[in-house]
C-alpha cells in the first residue's frame, strides 16, 4: 500500500502533464513550419499530400489558417495558466489555493443563509401540520428524490431489502417522531444466521414452511407442524405469534409485506445466511430542520387520510380568520 502512497506517485503525474501539454506544443510547431504557398489562380491545380483511397479519394495539402493554430497556441497557454493557479499538478494546491471541498461548503453557508430561515419555521411545527402544507410536502419530495430515492425508490415504495414507506408495514414505528429518529440517527437492523441453531436443514425448511403458514401462505401442513416448535429459537425478536417487535426492529412474520420475498426458498435463504441492513443517519449531513420536513413528507406517503384531515382544518381556520 506504501507504494501508492509514496512521493513517487506525485512526480510521475506531475512529470506527464507537463510532458503531454509541452508535446502538444512541440508537435504543433513542428507542423506549422511546413508553409504552402497560395495559389495565384484559382483554376491552378491544388498540390495533395500523397495520401490516395479508394483510387481516387486524394487528400489535399490544405493546411489549416494560421489564426486557428494560434488559437491551439493560446489554448496551450490558458492550460499552464490553469494548473498553475489551480490543483492540477499531483499534490500542488494551486497558487490560489481554491478547493472543491471549499467550494462546496461555501454554496451550503450560502443556501443555509437563504434557506435556513424557512426550515426553521417548519421545525416549530408538528409533523402533521408540515405534512398538511403543500409547499412543505413539495420541499420534502425534492428532499426525498435526492436523498431517498436511490434505496426507496422515486415513488418510495421500496424494493429488495428496502421497505415500503406508502404502507402502513413499520420496522420501527410509522409515529411521526419515530419516523424522525430513523432518518436522524440512521437504523441498523441484523437478523443473526439462525440455520445452526434450529439445527438440520430440514429443520429450517420446517421453520420456513411454518412461518409462511403464519401470513397464510401456501405452506406444507406437514412441514408446519414440525416447525411449530422450532420457532421457539424466533421467539425472543418475533414474538411467540410472530408479530414482530419495533423496539428492536423485528419485522412482522404473520403478515403478508415481506423485505426480501416471501417464498419458502427467500424465507430459508434467510433463516440460514441471516440479514445485515443499515439505514445511514442524515442528522449532520441534512440537519434537523431539512429531516423534519422529509420526516413530514414520508410520514404523509401513508397517512393521506390524516393529511386530507389537517389540511381541511388549516382551511377552516383560515376561513374563520377572515
Amino acid at each position: 500500500m506504501s507504494d501508492f502512497t509514496s512521493g513517487f506517485w506525485n512526480y510521475y503525474i506531475v512529470t506527464l502533464t507537463l510532458l503531454g501539454v509541452f508535446g502538444c506544443a512541440v508537435l504543433l510547431w513542428s507542423q506549422s513550419k511546413h508553409k504552402v504557398k497560395a495559389l495565384k489562380d484559382v483554376n491552378a491545380p491544388v498540390g495533395t499530400t500523397g495520401h490516395i483511397w479508394d483510387e481516387d479519394l486524394t487528400e489535399l495539402n490544405t493546411p489549416m489558417p494560421r489564426w486557428w493554430m494560434w488559437l491551439f497556441y493560446i489554448t496551450i497557454v490558458f492550460g499552464l495558466a490553469y494548473l498553475f493557479l489551480y490543483p492540477g499538478l499531483g499534490d500542488y494546491a494551486g497558487k490560489l489555493g481554491w478547493q472543491s471541498s471549499g467550494q462546496y461548503t461555501k454554496e451550503l453557508k450560502l443556501a443555509e443563509a437563504e434557506y435556513g430561515p424557512l426550515f426553521n419555521q417548519y421545525l416549530k411545527q408538528e409533523v402533521q401540520a408540515v405534512a398538511a402544507d403543500p409547499k412543505a410536502q413539495a420541499i420534502g419530495e425534492r428532499l426525498f428524490l435526492t436523498y431517498c430515492a436511490q434505496c426507496h425508490g422515486s415513488d418510495a415504495r421500496g424494493n429488495k431489502g428496502f421497505p415500503n414507506l406508502t404502507d402502513k408495514d413499520w420496522l420501527y414505528g410509522g409515529a411521526p417522531d419515530v419516523i424522525k429518529t430513523t432518518i436522524m440517527n440512521g437504523r441498523h437492523g441484523v437478523m443473526p444466521p439462525m440455520g445452526a441453531a434450529l439445527g438440520s436443514d430440514k429443520d429450517v425448511e420446517n421453520v420456513a414452511h411454518y412461518v409462511l403458514s403464519l401470513s397464510g401462505g401456501a405452506a406444507d401442513p406437514i412441514k408446519v407442524v414440525f416447525g411449530k416448535n422450532k420457532f421457539n429459537a424466533c421467539m425472543g425478536c418475533h414474538t411467540g405469534a410472530g408479530t414482530g417487535n419495533q423496539a428492536l426492529g423485528a419485522p412482522n412474520l404473520a403478515d403478508k409485506v415481506w423485505l426480501y420475498g416471501g417464498s419458502a426458498e427467500t424465507i430459508m435463504e434467510t433463516i440460514r445466511k441471516g440479514r445485515n441492513n443499515t439505514m445511514p443517519a442524515f442528522a449532520d449531513f441534512l440537519g434537523e430542520g431539512k429531516v423534519h420536513v422529509l420526516a413530514a413528507y414520508v410520514w404523509g406517503l401513508s397517512n393521506q387520510p390524516a393529511v386530507a384531515k389537517a389540511e381541511s382544518s388549516e382551511h377552516e381556520r383560515a376561513g374563520t380568520s377572515h
